[in-house]
């Protein structure tokens, strides 16, 4: 035994690093992630008990064995933990001595160590106490070459009396391998502990000192590049007080001019000075000199550190965006959200990649403007409906004829500005074909970790994009290849219910339509009940496009008849509303006019938004065959099987001849609309139990869920936007499966209040629910539930 080790063993939580070596006297700040770690330092920490922190011979082995740790460690004491909302906890730990260990035990919740502390010798005789001044000495200098060392370092050297424990603060302060910090940890001997860190010191002070070295010539280049700078501004002057200058001179000294102002980064910079170059050497009638010089406009008009101040006023920003735009709370508490952290952060923060998803007409596009023009940037738009094309991205190489930069560094040019709002519009509409992938080509684009580095095939230097914010838009995500819609965080706005209609018809869209057309309030005016009208009767959709649409036809007629003479306002009525705009085009209430025998509501959800669906069933003899009609897919028919079988299973006696002489005809109207998806099967299963029961279903419900053959209720997708259908269509009874009621938190208050929510499980909740209680034989009868 060592005469510096402890008599007395001590059992400790065993704490293993693959990439720390802890001192004693020393805090070290680690990032414990394995639950068996974590539980050590938790239970520790709680229990104000030291832990042993050992580094591992073997990175690669995740268990705590004698040949994968190294034999010795240190005895820490947790000062401080932090949990991580990931999962992960930091915790502060500070090292008290060395320990040799002796045996690794492999407990329940974490494994232990029993060790014997190595007792430190503080004795400095004068050899060490001179070694103590030449290691200080190093570090001085090692101090004023290193910019990562503070002078406070130093300082607190200086502080230090014990000969190992100024080793060890050495050793913990400078960036040296693992395995020389683990040797410096296994030296007991002070003495020889300061050797190794005294050799230590001295090749990194080495290192630092050729790289000093390099810098001053670096320094020396810079000055050399000036001097080159004042002599062509000289050599300029004399060629034009001697009018020696032609005009394809005084071209090329211009471009060098503006290529030295525009603030082009090195690579960039190198590539149009080696362009000058070569536009210089090159005959006045080449052909090859306009594209060059095409090439060279590029990189001087594009903006490479010219950037628009942000607004940090939250305020300001939040009246911009309520002034613009009605509800959407989601998107205005995500964008202030990012103007605090800016202002708190700075240029730290990358900007975000954002995604508004919803149906046509919520204001996706004009939300992007309304971004602008909160944070005081430029709105730029690139609309990606129908690209096919990936050079359309990226551009096409300048071996080509013609060749032009791609749509994303076009756009950039026209802002003029690093740091635009930049809307790549319809992003859910991008093609593909031989041409190649443009999906696959903005993944560069929308990929914080890649896109300061954007690399367009006509610059051929890459670009920063980093500064941007983009804002993409989409009617539904699943077109959307995953790795782009990974990169984006998607936003769903859903759409209006009728009172956040009205509201926006009033607050923005009626005083907008009187303006465009020359009106006034004086001589239009549209009451509550006309605009009410409009939305039920005459428009049908998520947004309000079309609402605007027919308000512009109110005051194009309104209109006409002032140029006419008709002096008199005109006051838009639901009676007059007929008068302007014709018949109704839609019939406001349920779907079906009385509850009918195997006909129930369903909801869907499509790039419109929510919309109601009947499906239809009817029975009759023939040879057992299940028909499915109305342009179904491929899981929306096995959905209607998957129904018809729970049906088949747990139905007993609803007809009076055998299911082998029946055929079974599931038929969903709307038959030119593709349909498809799983939530229908409890509307499929109502409709069916309905037709062999020959009891009705009742009109003012509505419902969605997946079934399986055991008759359970899965949750769906889409659920705002079915309930925002169903409300739409005056429908009084939502039945959804439970999974799906935490969803509910999305819907609006207005529209929770008026529907009754029904949560199920299983298909015979659904049919107690849905089902009349009219007709010839209850479907209480029918033996369903869960098996």
């Amino acid at each position: 035994m060592d005469k510096r080790q402890s008599r007395r063993a001590i059992t400790l939580p065993l704490l293993p690093r693959r990439d720390t070596v802890l001192f004693p006297r020393m805090i070290s700040q680690l990032l414990v992630r394995r639950p068996a770690s974590v539980r050590a330092v938790e239970e520790a920490w709680g229990n104000q008990r030291p832990v042993a922190i050992v580094a591992r011979r073997q990175p690669n082995v995740d268990e705590a064995t004698s040949d994968s740790l190294y034999s010795i460690g240190c005895e820490g004491i947790i000062a401080k933990v932090l949990r991580l909302p990931d999962g992960t906890t930091t915790a502060w730990v500070q090292g008290q001595r060395r320990l040799k260990l002796d045996k690794i035990i492999q407990g329940e919740a974490y494994p232990f160590v029993r060790a014997h502390p190595i007792e430190e010798n503080t004795e400095k005789p004068l050899p060490t106490e001179a070694l103590m001044r030449a290691v200080l000495a190093l570090f001085e200098k090692c101090g004023k070459l290193s910019p990562k060392l503070s002078e406070d370092a130093y300082v607190a050297a200086l502080n230090i009396d014990e000969p190992g424990w100024l080793a060890d603060f050495v050793a913990s302060t400078l960036e040296f391998t693992l395995e020389q910090r683990q040797e410096i940890l296994e030296t007991f001997d002070p003495h020889k502990r300061l050797e190794q860190v005294s050799i230590l010191l001295a090749k990194e002070l080495e290192v630092l000192e050729i790289q000093s070295n390099i810098d001053t010539k670096v320094r020396e280049e810079v000055d050399k590049g000036q001097r080159e700078f004042f002599l062509r501004e000289q050599l300029k002057a004399i060629q034009k007080e001697l009018g020696e200058t032609d005009p394809f001179t005084r071209e090329i000294n211009e471009l060098r001019g503006k290529i030295s102002q525009v603030g082009m980064p090195e690579v960039a910079l190198k590539k149009a000075q080696d362009e000058v170059e070569r536009l210089t050497a090159m005959p006045q009638a080449s052909p090859e000199v306009s594209v060059v010089r095409t090439y060279v406009d590029w990189l001087i008009n594009l903006p490479w550190i010219k950037a628009t101040e942000d607004n940090m006023d939250i305020k300001q920003a939040s009246k911009v965006l309520e002034k613009n735009h009605y509800g959407l709370p989601k998107v205005k508490e995500r964008l202030l959200e990012y103007m605090a952290v800016r202002k708190l952060a700075g240029n730290k923060l990358r900007s975000p990649i954002l995604c508004f998803v919803g149906p046509p007409g919520v204001g996706k596009t004009s939300l992007g403007k309304s971004i602008a023009e909160a944070l005081g940037r430029k709105f730029v738009r690139l609309s990606l409906g129908g690209i096919r094309d990936e050079a359309e991205v990226r551009g096409h190489r300048r071996t080509y004829v013609g060749a032009m930069p791609g749509r994303i560094i076009q756009t950039m040019r026209t802002a003029g500005m690093v740091n635009p709002v930049f809307m790549l519009d319809e992003i859910d509409k991008v093609g593909t074909d031989f041409r190649g992938d443009p999906s696959a080509a903005l993944l560069e684009v929308l990929d914080p970790e890649q896109n300061h580095s954007f690399s367009d095939h006509y610059l051929d230097v890459p670009y920063n994009l980093s500064k941007v914010l983009f804002i993409a838009t989409a009617n539904i995500v699943e077109p959307i290849i995953p790795a782009l819609k990974d990169r984006m965080e998607t936003i769903e706005l859903s759409g209006y219910i009728e009172e956040e209609k009205l509201h926006i018809a009033k607050l923005f869209l009626a005083p907008k339509q009187l303006e465009e057309h020359g009106l006034s309030s004086a001589q239009l005016r549209f009451s509550d009940g006309a605009l009410r009208g409009i939305i039920r009767e005459y428009t049908r959709e998520a947004g309000v496009r079309n609402l605007e649409r027919e308000i512009g036809g109110i005051c194009r007629k309104v209109a006409k008849r002032v140029t006419e003479g008709d002096s008199s306002r005109h006051d838009i009525t639901v009676q007059s509303l007929e008068k302007y705009l014709g018949p109704t085009k839609f019939f406001w209430g349920v779907a079906e006019e009385k509850d009918q025998v195997g006909v129930a509501t369903g909801v869907a959800r499509t790039e419109m938004g929510g919309d109601i669906i009947s499906i239809e069933v009817t029975i009759m003899p023939g040879k057992g065959t299940l028909l499915l009609t109305g342009q179904l897919g491929e899981v929306m028919r096995e959905s209607a099987q998957a129904a018809l079988s729970f049906v088949r299973s747990r139905a007993s006696g609803l007809i009076e001849y055998p299911y082998d002489k029946t055929d079974i005809h599931i038929h969903v109207p709307a038959g030119a609309v593709p349909k498809d998806g799983p939530s229908a099967g409890v509307t499929m299963a109502a409709a069916l139990v309905s037709a062999l029961s020959r009891r009705p279903v009742r009109r003012d419900v509505a419902m969605t869920g997946e079934i399986t053959l055991r008759g359970r209720v899965l949750p769906v997708g889409g659920i705002k936007d079915k309930v925002l259908a169903a409300h739409r269509a005056g429908i009084k009874t939502f039945i959804m499966p439970q999974k799906n009621e935490k969803d509910l938190n999305e819907v609006p208050n207005a529209v929770r209040r008026e529907l009754e929510f029904v949560f199920v499980e299983n298909v015979e909740e659904v049919l107690t629910k849905a089902i009349a209680e009219t007709g010839e034989q209850s479907p209480r009868s029918i033996e369903v539930g869960v098996a």
